[in-house]
């Protein structure tokens, strides 16, 4: 079977590269596959790659596994078990390629699967389109009244959730023209989009997932005013969090898509399983980024932050790059809430095990020494994290000062006590001048 992927390239989309793989039944881990770009886009893109793992090149590539990349396409949560219906599939790795080639019309990102688009146009084309014309109200989104729903259905599958969105909570995504309604994504013509977003709601009907959802638009002003790399307010409206999207970008009437590609992409993580060290995430982070000190500094004092606060969702795909005017970045933070509510019991999925010996390090003396930086970087990190913890101190404020539950903020003192304890003292190994 193939996919072949399309990429949004001089303001159109353009078909860029084409993946074969003869059997699909057992999912990517295991399977013979083939890449390869296509010729006019291999000569034409200018460097604009699928993923920063397959530069770009006129070769055939063959592999004993997907490309890692496509694994950010696949849909997950509610989205995929709404396109397991649909196409009247069992669940299990066997099922992935066909997910893709069905539900990855419109990812975050600047890819798309052009099997995907062209079931998503069978789809509209069942539909009276004048049943979910024009935009609607902001109000009408937050009631998900009728026409909400309609529109939803036939312009987005969001009905049971999107297909365009990773994650195990309902997503819409959404896009506001000028006049101020909104409409489902890919339901507007570029030139009329003002901004988008994408609208979370609770993973599950109980008052503890809504709890999560209110407190992530808290979390998330900690993070940004704590100086973390933040893209803009979340705003929470009657159970859903609408959250300003990153990857594209409104300038003078085009809209730019920015690559986006996970840290497990990066990685060459194949499936959704693995449980990687963060030292092979940010070995893998550091490959790619263009300024590799300030994002690992960014990297290590968001896993700060996810201690500190209690957000144990720190899966490989939390976590991601973003290409930027040339320059690969660390993405703004992002799903970043008290996720040691779940009712699942979620645990850190993404931990410290050292480089060598696999055990777990605790203490962030012992992660920069497991780095093995050279001595500069190595003093930048230590000097900017002892600032850091000092900043820590003043967290719980910052928390009651920003909308977080008083519950969430007396709970955490303990873990906000040890890690500006574990800061703190990594002051007694900078060589201060």
């Amino acid at each position: 079977m193939e996919c072949h992927i399309q990429t949004w390239f001089n303001e159109r989309w353009q078909d860029s590269a084409v993946i074969t793989c003869p059997d699909v039944s057992r999912g990517g881990v295991k399977a013979n596959t083939f890449f390869e770009y296509t010729l006019d886009y291999a000569f034409a893109a200018d460097g604009q790659a699928v993923s920063l793992n397959f530069p770009l090149d006129a070769n055939l590539h063959q592999l004993s596994y997907w490309p890692a990349f496509l694994y950010d396409l696949i849909p997950q949560g509610a989205g995929r078990n709404y396109l397991l219906g649909q196409l009247g599939l069992a669940d299990g790795p066997g099922a992935d390629f066909a997910l893709i080639c069905a539900g990855a019309f419109n990812p975050i990102g600047r890819l798309r699967i052009g099997e995907a688009v062209d079931y998503y146009q069978h789809h509209i084309g069942r539909h009276d389109p004048a049943r979910a014309a024009g935009g609607l109200l902001l109000e009408q989104f937050i009631a998900r009244d009728d026409a909400f729903a309609e529109r939803m259905l036939v312009h987005g599958m969001l009905a049971a959730g999107t297909t365009g969105v990773q994650g195990a909570a309902p997503k819409y995504l959404l896009t506001r023209d000028r006049r101020g309604l909104w409409h489902a994504d890919g339901a507007l013509l570029d030139a009329d989009a003002a901004d988008h977003c994408i609208v979370k709601l609770p993973r599950g009907k109980a008052e503890v997932d809504k709890k999560i959802l209110r407190n992530e638009a808290a979390y998330m002003r900690v993070a940004q005013s704590m100086g973390l790399f933040v893209h803009g307010p979340l705003a929470h409206h009657n159970d859903m969090l609408f959250i300003p999207r990153f990857d594209r970008t409104v300038q003078q009437g085009r809209v730019l898509r920015h690559h986006q590609e996970s840290a497990a992409a990066i990685a060459g993580i194949v499936g959704f399983d693995a449980r990687p060290s963060q030292f092979v995430l940010l070995r893998a982070l550091r490959r790619v980024l263009t300024d590799k000190a300030a994002g690992t500094l960014e990297f290590l004092l968001r896993d700060v932050l996810n201690l500190a606060m209690r957000n144990t969702d720190n899966h490989a795909r939390n976590t991601a790059v973003q290409v930027i005017s040339g320059e690969v970045r660390l993405t703004p933070l992002y799903d970043f809430a008290p996720m040691y509510l779940d009712p699942e019991a979620i645990a850190r999925a993404a931990r410290w095990y050292h480089p060598h010996t696999g055990i777990e390090l605790n203490n962030w003396h012992d992660v920069i020494v497991a780095l093995e930086l050279v001595p500069d970087e190595e003093h930048f990190l230590r000097e900017n994290m002892v600032a850091f913890g000092f900043r820590l101190a003043g967290l719980a404020d910052c928390m009651r000062d920003n909308g977080v539950d008083d519950d969430i903020t007396s709970h955490l003192n303990a873990g906000i006590a040890e890690q500006c304890r574990q800061l703190r003292e990594l002051k007694g190994h900078c060589a201060y001048g």
